[in-house]
């Protein structure tokens, strides 16, 4: 049977990729966006198989139900969830405003962990044994962000919402787990991506949003179902725990 995917932010970056890694894995794919329908659409219309979808809605505006149903109108259905749809952006203590300061953790809060919360909820419902939900950490969460903390911090709880979720949702046969990448090629970090940056990596590089992808589609696979509550660490060996 093939299996049905939701994932979230899926319309750049590690999302794309990650949408392109199940698909060559034979799952059928919802790409979530919230702005830009037209490389929603692309990302959807370059996957390999058939039956992908499009879906629109703002996890930082309370439409995670919306997204998870018309996820499972058009696909029939729901078996892996990926919460990788999040937001970045510098926020340094000494120098931010406390009205920015407040706005900042208020919306990478909703976005990075609220968002995942409310469509971990809803998508349970739809989802039977051997579903799977894969949450996309950071290595930020261990590391620590300290010109974004807002961002660390949601990843931890990201992590820890994680690794609760696969003690009570085994019992329903749903695997729980996470990736923890570093710095990755995209467009979101692309102006934060300097040498000093590559160096902290032994390859002298930072991350292709594929190899993200890989460990995503791993844990997706039939076989991954022991790995529930493990936090993969992607990140070149640039942060070692």
């Amino acid at each position: 049977m093939t299996r049905r995917a939701l994932v979230t932010g899926a319309s750049r970056g590690i999302g794309a990729a990650i949408a392109h890694a199940l698909a060559d894995t034979g799952h059928q794919v919802a790409v979530h966006y919230r702005s830009g329908a037209d490389e929603a659409a692309k990302v959807a219309e370059s996957l390999a198989g058939t039956g992908h979808v499009t879906v629109q809605g703002d996890l930082g505006a309370n439409e995670a139900e919306q997204v998870v149903a018309e996820t499972v109108e058009k696909l029939g259905g729901l078996e892996v969830l990926v919460n990788n749809a999040g937001i970045y952006f510098l926020h340094p203590i000494a120098t931010t405003s406390f009205a920015d300061w407040q706005e900042a953790w208020r919306r990478t809060l909703e976005v990075n962990l609220i968002g995942p919360a409310d469509l971990t909820w809803h998508a349970v419902r739809h989802m039977t044994l051997g579903a799977r939900i894969i949450n996309i950490g950071s290595r930020g969460a261990y590391r620590g962000e300290p010109d974004a903390p807002a961002y660390g911090a949601a990843k931890a709880g990201l992590h820890a919402m994680t690794q609760s979720l696969a003690q009570s949702l085994a019992p329903q046969g749903i695997s729980v787990a996470g990736v923890a990448p570093g710095f990755v090629a995209t467009d979101m970090v692309a102006d934060l991506v300097t040498d000093a940056i590559r160096a902290q990596s032994p390859f002298g590089r930072v991350a292709e949003p594929e190899e993200v992808a890989s460990a995503v589609a791993w844990l997706a696979s039939e076989k991954a179902t022991w790995a529930s509550g493990t936090i993969i660490d992607v990140n070149g060996a640039s942060y070692l725990r």
